[in-house]
């Protein structure tokens, strides 16, 4: 049994009488050993599997945890336990209960916010306040979502009162959206838990126990769904020293108030450390103490043997520090995959992946620009995503905006054009129109709202008689549409004449190839090539434009590798769609923001660009943030090195001409004296 590898205060709170339970596990301290041991004491003692939940912040952690598990009892017995992450969970129950939804990703659900948006004219109204733009406006709204239960009117009033003369038209925006969402089944990941939560509280589903690892990164909206569920016992493990996802709406007051929250609510404490040496624990918890303490805890540490104190690197120049780093890595007998260089911003990393690369080091970078939200990845991923299913207009939309002359707004009215001329399939519509009249494009106008322009302008298919076309493009109805460019019109044929190559392909890497090697895809990455390789002059340097253009090949080579190993289409999308972020790419020396860093442990992590401003980062630090956080993601950074720890920081960059000073965290921890 796993409980009998726990110690004194971890088989004390695995084996807690049911109620409301409250784990504090700081950093090495086993919680996930305590979260294995508690669901084993469960199931030993006749608990329901299928009335157990664990949520979990990654769907890996889960199926971890259940592993262990799983070497206790018989696979018909763990394999009734429900886990996951919350949105995970919801999506699986919203759709046992027949609940017909879509999950978008931010960024799709971004473009259709966009689209509506786009529809209005809000800078003709000259007012003094100028309005925020489509994507910070939505972004807002999703941070809404998970902090509160007022009306985004009255919560978005409260934060930006100079913008209260915007706030009609704001809310008509959301409404709008929040409209086209349910016309066509779309949900957000905030959307699954917010319709699984209104189920909840009308039907209550029974649950013995709930059991909610990194509690205190938990958000208001999580915590209501945890409410909303009424199971007979609660069991949540978290550490407010570890709470760092405030910007993402983490509350930290769930984990701070849970005694208050909850009747008879026991607190246990976990305070051996089995992951860091003496002198990094005791340099981690130098400078977290000056923290307001919410609970009492003075962790114990129980690693021996070697015991190198942590190690302080100041350098004169920025790229110095990067280089100096790198030529320690290579002579270092730690393996790399078991180094961290760990980093507060992202523009930190690219130095340090440039002197590794330099050197012939191996890397991997997690927490910044991710594989799966590349631009070039996400187009393949959307034409797979349509051809899935065909009623996806936001994958639409965000395929055929990157035609030239084809915005969001009427990339939109495209689709809504093909779908009439198909009779209801997309697909019909597109190859083999039915209909070929265009339908009324403005059935609600507003001339306020400057929607679409008037219907009286069809486009006379004349005005294309130059572009030599095949009959099949020439006599389709969508070239009457008024706002159809020739570039509009050639974007069209490419992507038709790419699904008339693809018309007997079933297997999704066959698919991809095809895809990939297709004057479709050919005209997507000279766009995005050619941005990332202008220059502040405008003009495009060729040779950037060259290493973009061998970097998008070498993800789409990645991405076609990951299909090969599906049969169907629709299996790929989703285990995409939903892991994608989980997955990692080769070997080497880990580069890793600090929140990407968060549960990973090694032997040798270097915390770089330790400099004031940057780390804290007062930038973030007045955008709401505060020294308290900054101070909680050191602690983070720190506590995940095992037997080696480097610090460092630089006095000067001279590219931008700038002179540093260290952070102050270097004095709290004492490597630096006032």
């Amino acid at each position: 049994m796993p409980l009998s590898t726990l110690n004194v205060e971890q088989l004390s709170a695995a084996t807690a009488p049911m109620g409301n339970n409250l784990i504090i596990a700081s950093a090495g301290t086993g919680k996930t050993s305590t979260i294995v041991g508690r669901i084993a004491h469960l199931l030993h003692n006749g608990a329901d599997p299928s009335k157990i939940l664990l949520l979990t912040f990654t769907n890996k952690a889960a199926g971890e945890m259940l592993a262990r598990v799983g070497r206790y009892f018989p696979p018909k017995i763990v394999g009734q336990i429900q886990s996951g992450t919350f949105h995970a969970v919801s999506f699986k129950w919203l759709k046992e209960m027949n609940a017909g939804v879509t999950l978008k990703q931010p960024t799709e659900l971004k473009t259709l916010f966009r689209s509506v948006y786009e529809k209005r004219q809000i800078k003709r109204l000259n007012l003094a306040t100028e309005a925020f733009s489509a994507t910070y406006l939505y972004e807002q709204y999703s941070l809404y979502q998970n902090a509160s239960f007022d009306g985004f009117d009255v919560w978005f009033s409260e934060k930006y009162p100079e913008h209260k003369p915007l706030i009609d038209i704001y809310m008509h925006i959301i409404d709008e959206f929040e409209e086209t969402k349910d016309q066509y089944g779309f949900v957000s990941f905030n959307d699954l838990l917010l319709k699984m939560r209104e189920h909840l509280l009308i039907h209550r589903r029974d649950l013995n126990e709930v059991l909610v690892d990194e509690y205190q990164d938990t958000n208001t909206l999580q915590s209501a769904l945890i409410d909303a569920m009424k199971p007979k016992s609660l069991f949540c493990v978290g550490d407010y020293d570890q709470s760092i996802y405030a910007f993402n709406g983490a509350n930290i007051q769930n984990i701070a108030t849970f005694g208050l929250r909850y009747p008879n609510a026991t607190v246990f404490t976990l305070d051996k450390n089995y992951r860091s040496s003496a002198s990094i624990l005791s340099l981690a918890n130098r400078v977290i103490e000056r923290n307001e303490r919410i609970y009492p805890k003075k962790l114990v540490v129980t690693r021996t043997g070697k015991n190198q104190a942590p190690r302080l690197l100041r350098y004169h120049e920025l790229f110095d520090q990067y280089q100096a780093i790198a030529k320690t890595i290579k002579q270092s007998y730690t393996p790399t995959n078991d180094i961290a260089v760990i980093f507060r911003n992202n523009a930190s990393a690219d130095g340090v992946e440039a002197s590794l690369r330099e050197m012939g080091i191996a890397s991997k970078r997690k927490g910044g620009n991710s594989f799966f939200e590349a631009k070039e990845v996400k187009f393949l991923l959307d034409v797979c995503t349509l051809i899935v299913n065909p009623k996806d207009m936001m994958a639409f939309i965000h395929i055929f905006e990157y035609g030239k002359g084809i915005g969001s707004a009427l990339a939109k009215e495209m689709f809504e054009c093909f779908i009439h001329f198909g009779e209801g399939n997309l697909f019909v519509g597109f190859m083999h129109p039915r209909v070929f009249t265009l339908p009324k494009l403005n059935p609600h106008k507003n001339m306020q709202l400057g929607l679409f322009d008037d219907d009286s302008e069809i486009g006379s298919v004349t005005r294309f008689a130059h572009i030599p076309l095949e009959e099949r493009i020439k006599s389709h109805p969508i070239l009457k549409h008024p706002k159809l460019t020739a570039d509009g019109l050639h974007f069209f044929k490419i992507y038709h004449d790419f699904l008339r190559s693809i018309n007997n392909v079933k297997h999704p890497k066959t698919l991809l190839v095809k895809l990939i090697q297709s004057p479709l895809y050919t005209y997507i990455v000279d766009i995005l090539s050619t941005q990332r390789a202008k220059l502040k002059s405008g003009e495009v340097d060729n040779d950037k434009k060259a290493l973009a253009t061998e970097r998008i090949a070498r993800k789409a080579r990645l991405l076609s590798d990951l299909a090969s190993h599906y049969q169907e289409l629709h299996r790929f999308v989703n285990a995409m769609v939903l892991g994608g972020n989980e997955l990692s790419e080769g070997d080497g020396v880990n580069l890793l923001s600090i929140h990407a860093s968060k549960g990973l442990e090694f032997t040798e992590v270097f915390v770089i660009d330790l400099m004031d401003g940057r780390f804290p980062n007062t930038k973030l630090m007045g955008k709401g943030g505060s020294l308290d956080e900054e101070r909680r993601l050191f602690y983070v950074a720190v506590t995940r090195a095992k037997e080696k720890l480097y610090l460092s920081y630089a006095q000067f960059d001279r590219v931008k001409k700038t002179d540093f000073k260290p952070s102050p965290f270097l004095y709290e921890a004492g490597l630096l004296k006032e």
